[in-house]
C-alpha cells in the first residue's frame, strides 16, 4: 500500500502543474521580533488568527490577489478607502472563518459572524500613529457592525511586552504584532512590522513527499518543502489523518511554525500548520 502511494504521488508531483497565484496586492507583511528591538517605539496590537483581506474601495482580495466573494451587504458597509486587516471571528476560530470566506457562493448567515478588523490604511499619509488615529476614526464614521479597528497600545518596555503577551497566549490569543510607530506607509516585508509569538511562523512551497510508515503507512509520511531562500526540508508533524491521507498539492505554499532556527538557517521542530491561505 505504501509503495501504490508512493508511485500515485510521485505520479501526480510528474503531471500536475504547479499551481498558479493570482497578482498580488502590494501590502506590509511582517519580520520576526528580536530582542535587541527597541519596543518604545513601537505600537503593539493582538496579533489575529484570521484572513488576511485588503479592501481597495471596491473589492475584497485576498493576499494572494484572488477576489474574496463576500456578501453584497457586507461590502456595501465598507467606506470607499483602502483598508487592510483581517477576517476573523473568535480566538481558535480560524479553521471556521477561513471555511467561510474561501466559499465560492457566500453563506449570507455564516457572514454575520465575520468582522474585518482593520490594522492599517494602505497609502494614507503620515507615521503610523496617525494612522492609527485615522482608523479609528474611519470606523466610527462607517457605523456597520463588523467593522472594527485592532487596537493599539504603548508597549513601553520589553518587561511589559513580554507580560501582555503572557496574558493573549493565556487567553488563547496567538501573540502580538508591533508597528514602528512613526513609520510612513509602506509595504514589502520590514521590521517597521513585527510579529511576537511563543512560536514563530513562515512558509514553504511542497516540492515532494515521503511515504508514511507504521500507522501511517498508505499515507503521507512528510512534505518535502522548500523556504523563499531555497532551503529544502521535510514537514512530517502536524498533519491530522484526514491531511495525511489527502496532503496538500504540488506548490501549494503551506505554513509551518518552529522554535528556532539551526546554525544553517533550517528550522528546528517545525511542524505543519496549514495551508496558506489565498
Amino acid at each position: 500500500m505504501a509503495l501504490l502511494l508512493q508511485a500515485l504521488l510521485i505520479g501526480l508531483a510528474l503531471t500536475l502543474p504547479i499551481l498558479a497565484e493570482a497578482e498580488a496586492p502590494a501590502i506590509l507583511l511582517a519580520n520576526v521580533y528580536r530582542e535587541q528591538v527597541d519596543v518604545s517605539r513601537y505600537l503593539a496590537s493582538e496579533k489575529l488568527d484570521g484572513v488576511r483581506a485588503v479592501w481597495d474601495g471596491q473589492t475584497l482580495y485576498f493576499r494572494s490577489g484572488k477576489p474574496i466573494n463576500a456578501p453584497g451587504w457586507f461590502l456595501a458597509g465598507l467606506p470607499k478607502q483602502p483598508l487592510d486587516g483581517e477576517l476573523w471571528i473568535a480566538r481558535g476560530q480560524f479553521e471556521r472563518v477561513s471555511g467561510i470566506v474561501r466559499r465560492e457562493i457566500p453563506d449570507d448567515a455564516a457572514w454575520r459572524e465575520v468582522r474585518y478588523m482593520i490594522f492599517e490604511l494602505p497609502g494614507a499619509p503620515g507615521p503610523f500613529s496617525e494612522r492609527a488615529g485615522q482608523i479609528r476614526r474611519v470606523v466610527r464614521q462607517a457605523k456597520v457592525p463588523w467593522l472594527f479597528e485592532i487596537k493599539q497600545f504603548f508597549p513601553v518596555d520589553r518587561s511589559n511586552l513580554k507580560k501582555r503577551l503572557d496574558e493573549v497566549v493565556r487567553a488563547g490569543g496567538e501573540g502580538l504584532m508591533l508597528h514602528l510607530a512613526d513609520a510612513p506607509y509602506e509595504t514589502g516585508r520590514s521590521d517597521v512590522l513585527l510579529k511576537v509569538k511563543p512560536w514563530q511562523d513562515a512558509e514553504a512551497v511542497v516540492i515532494g513527499y515521503l511515504p508514511g510508515k507504521g500507522r501511517f503507512a498508505g499515507m503521507l509520511g512528510a512534505l518535502r518543502v522548500r523556504t523563499p531562500e531555497g532551503q529544502e526540508f521535510l514537514l512530517g508533524t502536524g498533519f491530522s489523518d484526514a491531511q495525511r491521507r489527502a496532503p496538500p498539492a504540488m506548490g501549494t505554499t503551506v505554513t509551518y511554525r518552529y522554535r528556532a532556527l539551526t546554525a544553517k538557517g533550517l528550522p528546528r521542530f517545525a511542524s505543519f500548520l496549514r495551508i496558506r491561505d489565498e
